[in-house]
């Protein structure tokens, strides 16, 4: 079964960004450090990315995010999604408008304009065909930015959440939660490495 996996990092203090974030500052001012993890050289750090990297079948991101990974300082042919992995699945973008154009066209990008349920769906099929085709179950990953996760964690979407709980206190930015309805979480693993703390909960 195709499971709705949220992905992301975070700080201490509960931000996926640093303040300011924008196209020209994609993580923020700090950001970075948040996303150190996929770049280091811990066997742990990059056996998480690997397997994480495969097991996608379909991405789901929201249209801010869009707009950085696909903008002039965005992902490149060595820093894509998977960080040095680039990976190649489907990418669905929640968005109200279609971009007026693509600069990363050589990925599969489809744009809903019908709500993030939507979005969610499009993407289940898309990661189920692929499964089919390699012989292996697939997830579903929603990889941000935190107004996306948060609002699919509220309306019920996610069955994974994997947190990269990174050492750092960015003091503001972009805050994963916001005052959402209440969750119970179930813990499946945690994995400490010597950049950050890999945490995975079912959410039920």
């Amino acid at each position: 079964m195709t499971r709705i996996v949220a992905d992301i990092s975070v700080s201490l203090d509960g931000f996926v960004t640093g303040p300011d974030p924008g196209p020209d500052n994609g993580l923020g001012t700090g950001g970075e450090a948040l996303h150190t993890w996929a770049f280091s050289d811990d066997p742990d750090d990059q056996r998480l990315l690997r397997d994480g990297t495969a097991q996608t079948g379909a991405v789901v991101l929201g249209r801010r995010l869009f707009d950085i990974v696909d903008g002039p300082h965005g992902w490149t042919d060595e820093t894509g999604y998977g960080a040095g992995e680039v990976g190649k699945p489907s990418f669905v973008v929640v968005t109200s408008t279609q971009p007026d154009s693509v600069r990363l066209t050589d990925l599969d990008w489809t744009f809903v304009t019908t709500g993030l349920s939507d979005a969610v769906s499009t993407a289940r099929g898309r990661a189920e065909s692929a499964s089919t085709d390699r012989g292996e179950e697939l997830d579903v990953v929603l990889m941000g930015g935190g107004a996306t996760i948060g609002s699919a964690l509220a309306a019920g979407l996610v069955d994974t959440l994997t947190l990269h709980l990174a050492p750092v206190v960015l003091g503001a930015g972009t805050p994963l939660f916001t005052g959402a309805a209440p969750r119970t979480l179930v813990q499946r693993s945690v994995t400490p490495t010597s950049t950050v703390t890999h945490l995975t909960y079912d959410v039920v």
